[in-house]
């Protein structure tokens, strides 16, 4: 589970910068950096690696 959810931040981190660089799509894509922040602190404070 814990994998799942840094692939997902990942994968919205590369979404949002896209969207910051190529697109301008308004504040969803912000709301979507958002969310992969807290789930990488998230996964900070569990105590486990971000990288396995």
């Amino acid at each position: 589970m814990g994998n799942l959810l840094y692939v997902i931040a990942v994968i919205l981190i590369i979404a949002w910068a896209i969207g910051f660089i190529g697109y301008n799509i308004g504040g969803i894509i912000h709301i979507l950096l958002v969310i992969a922040i807290i789930a990488v602190i998230l996964r900070v404070i569990q105590g486990r690696k971000l990288f396995d």
